[in-house]
């Protein structure tokens, strides 16, 4: 059928992993093999501070020819630059409490794309930071950050790079970065931004990726291709998952009826040089397009469903990050769970009772909440993984898209520990590395009353999945299914978690602006590394 042929003709031409524009670093504002120079600064009280005077003294006539230039930026003639252009991309003035070192990325994305349309392709990126006064600690890492955004602004979405038809304005990028050497820059310093973006990278492919591109069979496919002759060792289980994974198996049962869209558990493991001092454990939601089920999402709410596969979409770009840094002693292991929530004759419904894998009797309240419940299982199973482990640590990864929003407002993600996670500061580590790479998050809190909202009233059941009502009308929505995983992993309904396994849930929060740039997905691929790792843990 149409859908076959269309799946066959985009798998002719797979692309994996997403390339990443060269970056190098550069000495000379006058680079012969650059055709541009993108000055990132705050252009405090309308100057430049470069210490470069041929840029001071145009940023400075700029000026006085249109006042509004450091503030709104702009492409002017400048001789003695690359490419004789100077192309001015402000962060803004950086003196309010609020502000933080995301002015830095979003300003070299903007000073990017103005290149890009003025015909650039391979500029010179200047991050000044030195005229920076107040709360410069913030901004330590500006020159990271700031390459980050630079590159974001180079992707180029999966389903762009595989059509052969897509017009040139889809696919105009970058061919190379120059990086200029500041006080303080290094080769390393720009290895490690580019090892992050194309984690990154990976993460907007599989996140982006539209509902037939990224099927479950599709990513397991794009793992398998990126992943090949790295140190990531990659893993496919295909069902039936009705004994190992029976809720999965529940939210799977009318998609499965599709063999395209059949779920698959992609599994990925890293292990560093050296002796494994610390395992980390992640479990990703993977839902491929969320229908809602039964409790079909009307009104328009259904797209944009294809995103809601953000969390396993950020923790195969974190593996990806690894097996370049490649930080010794540590061993990983990531589960995907990939998943379509269909709906039809065989879709679950409400009121339908499940037993876990360890052994809970479910009652499903809404079809609406697959994504606990096809990550519930696997969870499990890498908590019985996690017990034999050395020093774990395990993580879960979702997009709960309504409450998250609602509780935080769009662009910030949600961290939640348990116990033992909360004594080892796991996800005051990660707001603290968020915060220093323009990735920010809250810490929200697991409490009592999550663990009674799911408490059955009733002997045929252990649990309750979900009440009747969507997420974002719920109260603590992002919250009680913390301890649904919790109590669907342990067996026990009760507050007090019965093991010494740290657990921290991080909820991603999807965002409806320019889906292949900005995504909460993408930056966690970082941040969950540098919150858990000390700096002499990196390789090289």
């Amino acid at each position: 059928n149409i859908f076959d042929k269309m799946a066959k003709r985009v798998k002719a031409a797979i692309s994996a992993p997403a390339p990443v524009v060269t970056v190098v670093l550069t000495q000379d504002a006058n680079d012969s093999t650059a055709d541009g120079f993108i000055l990132v600064s705050p252009f405090q009280g309308g100057a430049s501070c470069t210490g470069l005077s041929v840029v001071d003294d145009a940023v400075t006539a700029a000026g006085q020819l249109d006042a509004s230039m450091t503030a709104a930026g702009g492409v002017f003639p400048c001789p003695g630059v690359a490419g004789n252009r100077l192309i001015l991309a402000p962060t803004g003035n950086l003196t309010h409490d609020t502000d933080d070192v995301r002015a830095f990325a979003d300003a070299a994305s903007a000073g990017v794309k103005r290149a890009i349309a003025a015909g650039c392709k391979q500029p010179v990126l200047y991050v000044c930071t030195v005229c920076i006064k107040y709360q410069k600690e913030l901004f330590a890492k500006a020159v990271e950050v700031a390459v980050l955004g630079a590159l974001a602004a180079t992707y180029v979405p999966v389903e762009v790079r595989e059509d052969a038809q897509a017009p040139a304005s889809a696919t105009a990028s970058l061919s190379k970065l120059s990086v200029y050497a500041t006080q303080g820059v290094t080769q390393a310093t720009v290895d490690q931004a580019v090892a992050v973006e194309s984690g990154r990278a990976i993460a907007r492919d599989i996140c982006g990726g539209d509902p037939e591109r990224m099927a479950p069979a599709r990513v397991a496919e794009y793992c398998l291709e990126a992943f090949k002759g790295t140190n990531i060792e990659v893993q496919v289980e295909q069902g039936p998952f009705t004994e190992t994974y029976p809720l999965l198996a529940a939210v799977a049962r009318c998609s499965e009826q599709v063999e395209r869209h059949a779920p698959r558990v992609v599994n990925l493991t890293y292990t560093g040089a050296g002796e494994v001092t610390k395992t980390l454990f992640f479990v990703g939601k993977g839902i491929t397009y969320d229908t809602g089920g039964a409790d079909v999402k009307a009104g328009g709410h259904m797209a944009g469903m294809h995103r809601d596969k953000g969390g396993a979409a950020a923790i195969a770009g974190f593996m990806r990050v690894l097996s370049l840094l490649q930080p010794a002693g540590l061993k990983v292991v990531a589960k995907l769970a990939m998943v379509r929530n269909s709906i039809g004759a065989d879709a679950y419904v409400a009121d339908e009772i499940i037993r876990s894998r360890a052994g809970v009797r479910t009652r499903v309240g809404n079809t609406d909440a697959e994504g606990r419940m096809a990550m519930a299982d696997v969870l499990c199973v890498a908590k019985e993984l996690a017990l034999k482990a050395v020093n774990p640590s395990i993580f879960t990864v979702a997009t709960l898209t309504g409450h998250a929003v609602r509780a935080y407002g769009t662009g910030y993600s949600a961290v939640m520990d348990n116990g033992p996670a909360r004594l080892a500061n796991q996800s005051a580590n990660i707001a603290q590395a968020g915060l220093e790479w323009g990735d920010p998050c809250e810490i929200s809190t697991v409490r009592r009353e999550d663990f009674a909202f799911i408490k059955s009233k009733y002997i045929t059941e252990d649990i309750l999945q979900c009440n009747n009502e969507p997420s974002s009308a719920t109260a603590r929505g992002h919250q009680f299914p913390a301890a649904f995983m919790a109590v669907t992993r342990l067996g026990s309904c009760t507050p007090r978690i019965q093991n010494v396994l740290s657990t921290v849930v991080v909820v991603v929060v999807l965002t409806s602006v320019a889906l292949p740039r900005k995504h909460r997905c993408l930056t966690l691929t970082w941040t969950l590394l540098e919150g858990n790792l000390k700096k002499q843990d990196y390789a090289g």
